[in-house]
């Protein structure tokens, strides 16, 4: 072969997984803001549990979406693309119903629930992005764990799905971002770097 050949080569070799872990870090950090955007519209009462509950399925759609797309270790052009598209949808479909005729009460006890819950799930979302920030976790790890946040999303999409979460179903979305929490916590401490 020829040295040209070997560098091209080499250099793809080092540039492909670092552009699937920006894209990965991009995802991850998006998925934040917009849990943050939920969260924030139930505490203004621009989103009704209701409404936040919807998105939250729209959010448990992107995270399998994104798991499947790590399961071998990185992100195809064509997969990114798809997440992107969802992305761009959730992200009109959050715009839509905060700014629509639809108000929710921030102080009542069913949306301080969802407000709790959501704002967990944001904060495991950020501790997803500083592992691949950091280093801590590799895409095949922060793919394994969307999978946990799919999990967690579904269980508030169906807890808020009649307009109401009960402390019984908090109690069951807590369990499951515990045991979510168990596993960012490992996957970020058993050694296994990018």
């Amino acid at each position: 072969m020829n040295k040209t050949l070997i560098a091209v080569l080499l250099a793809a070799a080092v540039v492909t997984p670092a552009f699937a872990q920006v894209n990965n870090l991009n995802d991850v950090q998006r998925d934040d803001n917009q849990q943050n955007r939920i969260e924030q519209g139930l505490q203004s009462g621009s989103l009704s549990t209701k409404e936040a509950s919807q998105l939250e399925a729209g959010q448990q759609h992107i995270d399998r979406m994104e798991s499947n797309a790590d399961r071998n270790g990185s992100i195809s052009p064509a997969e990114q693309a798809r997440i992107n598209a969802a992305q761009n949808r959730q992200s009109a479909a959050i715009y839509a119903d905060k700014h629509n005729a639809v108000t929710g009460n921030p102080t009542s006890a069913s949306s301080q629930r969802m407000q709790a819950d959501v704002q967990r799930n944001a904060n495991q979302q950020a501790r997803i992005e500083q592992g691949l920030k950091s280093g801590q976790l590799t895409n095949r790890e922060a793919g394994s764990l969307e999978r946990g946040q799919a999990h967690v999303d579904g269980r508030e999409a169906a807890a808020g799905a009649n307009g109401r979460v009960g402390a019984a179903a908090q109690a069951r979305i807590q369990t499951a971002e515990n045991r979510q929490s168990g596993r960012i916590y490992n996957q970020k401490h058993n050694g296994v770097v990018r």
